[in-house]
């Protein structure tokens, strides 16, 4: 209120006086009362008294700011809570880390990414999801982390999750390492204490020396992976999902990532894995889901989705006989009896 009471007053008393001297001065040099010079120097003199006239209305809008703030302050501290504590306060379940798909699909564009997905993860599972590119692996990451909602289903997740959907989501390039590892635990939630706590541990893992100090714009992808993944492995998630995040480490930093996938098994911890690098898959997953063309394929055991995943990538799946959940176990046996056979049988002898 202050500031437009007073303010456009003297702003207005400025410009009317430069106004009239300029008038006044103009005739008076014309009639040779006063030089040019004497003008100029008028027109300064004026300049300096109308600059502290503007200052004071900037002062007077500093005050009021300053004892507005004084007030809400004061009134935000007196204030009684909407929200207070219950006497007895109801003590929630402990959440476990568990995944439920029931019936999920998604559609985007006018085209069916996902059609009827069923899965159900239990606590302390690795589960891994495989299939050609474009079945929907990474779209039911993305509803599992709330970045897309499905269309039709229900997901139902239980539990704190941590992702590395896409390494450096977040980070600002320009930021240092140390300061990126800050702002993504301010995003995730933590306080700077918790990470002051954090901070060493996620170092070490990084194992990226020195760099940590310099612009993350500077890291090769092998860094970013080891700065990403050693943040999101920091907040110990009830859930993990990775998506393909280690395939630009070196061996060495995979071999130490999959020593922490066991170290989260152990406590308990689920990891929803999706790679094309099936060795992992049958070296670490529990239990595996195969997908193919936004369609969940068959589940079961990592060497036989795998197997069968196989027999997908080389066209003698025949993907108009995918509806049909007898045919699907009919070929799941055979790629499995198939298997079975020594190589030696399987080979014509020229006699």
């Amino acid at each position: 209120k202050i500031w437009r009471r007073y303010v456009p007053v003297f702003e207005f008393l400025s410009y009317v006086l430069t106004i009239i001297l300029m008038l006044v001065g103009g005739i008076m040099v014309v009639k040779g009362q006063m030089t040019l010079g004497d003008l100029v120097a008028v027109n300064g003199y004026l300049w300096m008294l109308t600059v502290p006239l503007r200052m004071a209305g900037w002062w007077i809008n500093d005050v009021q700011r300053f004892t507005t703030s004084v007030e809400k302050i004061y009134d935000t501290y007196s204030a009684e809570p909407d929200i207070k504590r219950p006497k007895k306060p109801v003590k929630h379940k402990k959440l476990e880390g568990n995944v439920t798909f029931k019936n999920v699909s998604y559609r985007a564009d006018d085209e069916d990414i996902l059609q009827n997905i069923n899965f159900d993860v239990k606590k302390g599972e690795i589960l891994g999801i495989i299939g050609k590119n474009g079945s929907g692996k990474s779209t039911i990451l993305k509803i599992i982390t709330n970045v897309l909602t499905p269309t039709s289903g229900e997901a139902i997740i239980k539990g704190k999750i941590a992702a590395l959907l896409e390494l450096g989501a977040g980070f600002n390039m320009e930021y240092t390492g140390i300061e990126n590892i800050y702002l993504n635990g301010q995003m995730i939630g933590f306080s700077k204490e918790e990470m002051d706590e954090k901070l060493d541990d996620i170092i070490e893992f990084a194992d990226i020396g020195d760099h940590i100090y310099q612009p993350v714009k500077t890291y090769s992808s092998g860094m970013f992976a080891r700065l990403a993944f050693s943040v999101a492995i920091s907040v110990d998630p009830d859930i993990l999902i990775v998506d393909e995040a280690l395939s630009v480490g070196d061996v060495f930093f995979q071999n130490k990532c999959y020593r922490r996938f066991d170290d989260f098994r152990r406590r308990g911890k689920t990891i929803l894995f999706v790679t094309h690098d099936m060795g992992s898959v049958i070296k670490y997953c529990n239990r595996c889901v195969l997908l193919n063309a936004g369609k969940k394929v068959a589940e079961g055991s990592p060497q036989e989705m795998v197997d069968l995943y196989k027999k997908i990538m080389v066209g003698q799946w025949d993907e108009r006989d995918e509806n049909s959940e007898k045919i699907i176990d009919q070929k799941v046996e055979k790629v499995l009896e198939e298997n079975k056979k020594l190589w030696k049988e399987q080979m014509v002898i020229n006699p």
